[in-house]
């Protein structure tokens, strides 16, 4: 129930399609806004090992599930991504990578050419289509080495993808016409589309979800990314791998919803405010 006694809007895991991997929340930057909270020090979910990878992928070929998501942190961190990202590939899986693209992905980019083209796509983080909006969030220097670990990644031929964030008082055409005049000037084709993530204000407040927002907001249960993707996170101290509903969530205990895929196949509660903040009343969701 709600606050004000309403009856809590839930959504139920339609379809397992996509599977998220967080290869732990070390990161070679310190952002101000980042929701895992990732930084060079924050090591709260430690580096998933590339067997307890592939344990989560064994059992989510055997239900259907479509996609495989590299996430962090910076993914690239993690020194068994690489072996990560063949095995997943190795399984028939389409394969979304989330990264900066600066210096812990250049360390590997012998094994990265080796890699397959097919059914991979790496989604670069850049903040905005100028330096300043970009330097402010993620610090000094970062613009430049962001677009070259870009530009390397289309040199290579992989699959590209962009996410941004859709900033107060700018408007969304307008955003997406800058960053279409900064990949042409760059020379790189952002064929995997370009994603404008809502910014994400902890200290804003938002409506709770009751289960007749679906109806008000004309917006389905099935749509949420509860309702078809999971995310595998190590905690610090933790024995063993579990899952939790959501990728903007893996600390809240709420979310945590067992160790293996099928026992995270209940249904989820919205009842945190990113729920509503990113989800219901953003329309986002992280898959590719």
């Amino acid at each position: 129930m709600t606050a004000k006694g309403e009856r809590r809007a839930y959504v139920a895991l339609e379809w397992l399609e996509t599977l998220w991997i967080n290869t732990g929340t070390l990161c070679n930057l310190a952002c101000k806004s980042c929701y895992i909270e990732s930084s060079p020090t924050n090591d709260a979910l430690v580096y998933l090992t590339l067997a307890e990878v592939e344990a989560y992928l064994d059992e989510a070929q055997a239900v259907g599930t479509r996609e495989i998501g590299f996430t962090g942190g910076e993914p690239f961190m993690n020194r068994d991504i690489i072996p990560m990202l063949a095995s997943a590939q190795r399984r028939g899986f389409e394969v979304l990578v989330l990264t900066n693209a600066m210096r812990p992905m250049r360390r590997f980019e012998a094994q990265l050419k080796a890699l397959p083209r097919e059914r991979i796509t790496f989604r670069v983080s850049l903040d905005h289509h100028t330096r300043a909006v970009h330097e402010a969030e993620r610090g000094a220097g970062t613009w430049e080495k962001a677009l070259d670990g870009l530009r390397w990644l289309s040199e290579q031929g992989f699959r590209l993808a962009v996410a941004g964030r859709s900033l107060a008082g700018e408007d969304a055409a307008e955003a997406r016409a800058g960053y279409d005049r900064l990949f042409a000037e760059l020379g790189v084709s952002v064929d995997g589309g370009l994603v404008l993530f809502p910014e994400m204000d902890a200290a804003a407040d938002v409506p709770e979800i009751t289960e007749a927002c679906w109806g008000i907001l004309d917006v389905p249960p099935s749509a949420m990314m509860c309702a078809s993707s999971r995310m595998v996170v190590k905690a610090k101290g933790a024995e063993r791998p579990h899952v939790v509903a959501c990728t903007l969530l893996p600390y809240d205990a709420q979310f945590a919803l067992g160790q293996s895929l099928s026992d995270a196949s209940g249904k989820v509660m919205l009842n945190h405010p990113h729920c509503a903040r990113f989800c219901v009343l953003g329309g986002a969701s992280c898959s590719g």
